[in-house]
């Protein structure tokens, strides 16, 4: 695009095109992005907007991050593309061995692919295959992706409706959602739905469980945060079982929560790992690592994929990863501690049911105080307040997500480079919508 063009190019312009030329399945925050920098995003009319949405949890390592974009310049320079599968390169075989070295426990030999959903729906095919079996396990509220193998497992019918029938042999259990849990009445969790695995699994499913699949911080769902031994109790389960413990790190990889991993939180080895969004800081690029005892299971011609491994993302995944290990977690972690700290203080307001979170994945769940919610624990959801607080932030110059299953959790997952200060200036903000709000 011409530098003339692109100067007469407006918030509308963009927005028109999208209306006339893309499918209507587009989510927009009113923000427009011409171009990004650290922790701020830039659009076409010139407006500036603190970013702690990150595109859903993708530039963790800051919008631009120089070292990330000189590496995916020096690949485009060598060569683009030659399928990863077809002809072997160096991009590819360094971060399948940094993934060995950095990923928990023994898991080693990895798959690379272009998104989430590939990643899920490839560590499904793969516990198949090494298992015998078919049947697989989710949670309620979960969401593992919108391909039909992975909506299935999505606990969500927003997701699902009109969709259906997705992949069969998939059952689903309650998340440790203490706050809206029967079994805990909105106090401490009791791990109580950890056990509860053992009966779905009793009542709904044939005996042939291939695999256990679970987010261990559950982002679409509300940045919801199992109790310690809640993991480690659920793998138990799905091993007895015969089945294989699949843990979606795709949206709480790559340091999100203060550690590379957020299974690392919870001392628990995955058997399948899928990972992306901060995999490549924006850069398409997924991927599921497995130990090679699993990975085996696969043979030539079992799974396969065109632009997976592109180098020039694998490129700029190393790089990436070299940047976390540089300070950028250990960052994330203090800066997490410090705002999880701070989005305490907003539960003295008593719209605030509940603030969670680790690292820098944090919610802050919104209610009606004056009406009671989904079976009768915790006041009701409040979507609406949680609409006007995200149109106050961006009427403000801050974007921020807005989620949860009851569409009424906003979401913390900034660039894990920003600085302390913008984080206050964005709790301030919600400090200020919520005093607006009648």
């Amino acid at each position: 695009m011409s530098q003339e063009h692109t100067s007469r190019t407006t918030n509308a312009t963009v927005e028109a095109q999208y209306e006339e030329y893309l499918m209507p399945i587009w989510k927009e925050l009113n923000v427009p992005v011409r171009r990004a920098d650290g922790w701020t995003v830039e659009d076409f009319d010139g407006n500036e907007y603190l970013d702690v949405f990150s595109g859903i949890s993708v530039t963790n390592v800051g919008h631009g991050n120089e070292a990330v974009v000189e590496a995916a310049k020096e690949q485009l320079d060598e060569f683009v593309h030659g399928c990863t599968y077809v002809h072997p390169h160096q991009p590819a075989a360094e971060l399948g061995e940094k993934l060995a070295e950095v990923t928990p426990g023994d898991l080693q030999k990895s798959f690379f692919c272009n998104s989430g959903t590939e990643a899920v729906e490839g560590a499904i095919k793969l516990a198949r295959k090494y298992t015998g079996n078919k049947e697989v396990l989710a949670l309620e509220m979960s969401f593992h992706g919108r391909t039909l193998g992975s909506l299935a497992l999505t606990g969500n019918k927003a997701y699902k409706s009109d969709m259906a029938p997705t992949i069969n042999d998939v059952a689903h259990v309650a998340p440790p959602y203490a706050y809206r849990c029967q079994l805990c009445d909105g106090g401490p969790c009791s791990c109580a739905c950890a056990e509860d695995v053992e009966r779905v699994i009793d009542t709904h499913t044939a005996d042939d469980l291939a695999a256990v699949v679970v987010e261990p911080v559950m982002g679409e769902g509300g940045i919801i945060v199992p109790p310690e031994g809640w993991l480690s109790r659920v793998q138990e389960i799905a091993h007895d079982h015969g089945a294989l413990l699949i843990v979606d790190e795709v949206q709480s990889g790559y340091g999100r929560t203060g550690e590379l991993w957020a299974s690392d939180h919870f001392d628990v080895v995955p058997d399948i790992m899928p990972q992306a969004k901060g995999i490549a800081n924006g850069l398409p690029l997924g991927a599921f690592t497995a130990r090679p005892e699993i990975a085996d299971a696969f043979e030539s011609g079992d799974h396969l994929s065109t632009f997976g491994g592109n180098p020039v993302a694998c490129a700029a995944a190393l790089a990436t990863i070299e940047e976390l290990q540089g300070g950028i977690v250990d960052d994330a972690r203090e800066r997490g501690a410090w705002l999880s700290d701070r989005l305490a203080d907003l539960e003295a307001y008593d719209v605030v049911g509940e603030t969670r979170g680790l690292g820098l994945m944090q919610g802050v769940e919104l209610v009606d105080p004056s009406d009671t919610g989904p079976m009768d624990v915790a006041p009701a959801p409040d979507p609406k307040l949680a609409k006007h607080v995200g149109h106050h932030l961006r009427e403000a110059g801050i974007v921020i997500g807005v989620g949860g299953f009851h569409s009424n959790v906003l979401r913390f997952q900034p660039p894990l480079t920003i600085p302390r200060d913008e984080l206050e200036r964005t709790v301030a903000a919600i400090e200020d919508a919520l005093d607006d709000w009648d």
